[in-house]
């Protein structure tokens, strides 16, 4: 928690308060329905919390914005990405139902107003967003092709509206296609180990009306 204090100082007490809960909520959960590995619950705030954070600091989201989280899990990015901004709309799904089981009882517990969460897959989802975030379910040919009918017209933010993805390592190969994507490197806004390889995917997309 305080790593992520370090990286983020404009919180108020109850962001703060909404974070401080996560650890056990998540231990709680965990032990459970299995939605963070054994070998990182103990390192949720850097390896889960901050790295969805990670999005943040490549692009804030302004209010009344429409985000989608796909392959959630647990609730990775969007959880944290909620309780950051409290006025944007956070939709989060997956095809797995206990997992969305685990993500409904934490934004209730949190009180989050702005988040829900559906069993579905990708391809069901119905509605417009600005943004469609993940961390790395698929490869990114196939994740293009689950949601590039679901983006936006109106722009909003610094950022083209599109697919914001956290995913790490060489991704030369994986983004072939998309002449257009921009990698953001996570080390130079986080010093941890951890984030030495990983990365932010920005991947602009237009509106198929």
């Amino acid at each position: 928690m305080e790593t992520l204090l370090n990286y983020f100082k404009n919180l108020s007490p109850i962001q703060i308060n909404q974070f401080e809960k996560l650890d056990a909520l998540y231990k709680e959960w965990n032990a459970q329905i299995n939605v963070v590995s054994r070998k990182d619950i103990d390192q949720l705030y850097v390896r889960h919390v901050l790295h969805s954070l990670g999005i943040a600091k490549v692009q804030a989201f302004k209010p009344k914005s429409q985000i989608l989280d796909v392959g959630t899990g647990g609730g990775f990015p969007g959880i944290p990405l909620a309780i950051l901004f409290p006025e944007t709309q956070f939709y989060l799904v997956d095809a797995i139902a206990k997992k969305i089981k685990v993500v409904q009882a934490v934004y209730n517990e949190l009180g989050l107003k702005n988040v829900k969460a559906t069993q579905l897959r990708a391809e069901q989802v119905k509605g417009e967003f600005d943004f469609i975030v993940s961390r790395a379910v698929t490869n990114m040919d196939d994740f293009v092709k689950w949601t590039h009918q679901k983006v936006a017209k109106k722009q909003r933010h610094e950022l083209k509206n599109g697919i914001l993805y956290l995913k790490g390592g060489d991704l030369t190969d994986e983004l072939i296609h998309f002449n257009n994507a921009k990698q953001y490197n996570l080390s130079d806004y986080f010093g941890e180990d951890f984030f030495e390889t990983k990365k932010v995917v920005h991947v602009p997309l237009k509106f198929k009306g």
